[in-house]
């Protein structure tokens, strides 16, 4: 299989909103202060992670509930220093954030049932999605597609053998992920890590192999490769750049050279004026693709 860069898309100088300063400072204060019992295990997920609800003092649930990854239950990486996933978890929200992107759903870091670990907001999302959480947004087409609205990215074969194509579709806010994703370095951004809650907004979710200060950029997102930003993707960075600058927290949570790289990719990005391509010396896809 070869990566593909697919046809320019539609992208689009929308305004870049706010960061939701008073729902992100109710959800957070919400995931610190409240009791977490574990409702059961997401077993699709590599390394241990939790669904807890979020309960009041007295145990009774609040109707709420989040995402829980106890660091004892993250797997050895070679290439990631251990014990610093649910670290990135929770950079990654703190740089969703302050570029306005509003992508990476509340997070922090506080002790549970099995002790430290990230607690994310739990996104919810109607019925039917639930089975596939990245239906309309990434999907396997016939390989002689040929429709505007999606960005091939990689050919391959299905069990039968016959062609097919992994593409993305082409929408504003996933192109949006795809300018975070190189802000945040994700060696990890596979379909099933993007999704629309219930009230139409796409998030993104699994953020804990991020951050990185060499190059990991591992992608489904690779259909705008080589396309140039357009005004809302200088917003967003020229608001983090800033950010970053007067310290968003992330400073706190990342290795010194990791901030470093973090800054240098975003004003690199500027730079250059466009979204990079896949690279050549390694492999630019995650594993497996969902």
């Amino acid at each position: 299989m070869t990566a593909q860069v697919g046809p320019g898309g539609r992208g689009g100088d929308e305004p870049v909103p706010a960061p939701p300063d008073d729902e992100d400072a109710q959800v957070l204060d919400l995931l610190s202060r409240s009791r977490t019992e574990l409702v059961g295990r997401l077993v699709e997920a590599s390394n241990l992670t939790l669904l807890v609800d979020l309960c009041d003092d007295d145990g009774r649930p609040t109707g709420h509930q989040a995402v829980y990854k106890p660091d004892r239950g993250a797997r050895p990486l070679a290439d990631f220093p251990p014990g610093t996933l649910a670290r990135r978890e929770v950079a990654a929200y703190l740089v969703s954030r302050a570029g306005g992107w509003d992508v990476v759903p509340p997070t922090l870091l506080r002790d549970g049932p099995l002790g430290p670990g990230s607690v994310q907001a739990w996104v919810e999302q109607d019925a039917g999605r639930r089975a596939n959480p990245s239906a309309g947004l990434v999907e396997v087409l016939p390989a002689d597609v040929d429709d505007p609205a999606w960005m091939p990215v990689v050919q391959g074969e299905d069990q039968t053998g016959r062609p097919v194509v992994v593409a993305h579709a082409d929408r504003a806010d996933l192109r949006a992920v795809a300018v975070l994703d190189v802000v945040l370095n994700n060696a990890d951004r596979k379909a099933a890590h993007l999704t629309v809650d219930v009230h139409g907004r796409l998030r993104g979710f699994d953020h804990g192999l991020t951050l990185h200060a060499d190059d990991k950029l591992r992608t489904v997102l690779w259909g705008w490769a080589g396309q140039a930003l357009d005004g809302t993707d200088r917003a967003h960075l020229e608001r983090l750049v800033a950010a970053l600058d007067e310290g968003t927290g992330v400073e706190r949570l990342l290795a010194e050279d990791e901030v470093g790289a973090l800054r240098a990719r975003v004003v690199a990005l500027l730079a250059a004026g466009h979204l990079p391509a896949p690279p050549v010396t390694r492999y630019p896809l995650p594993w497996p693709l969902w």
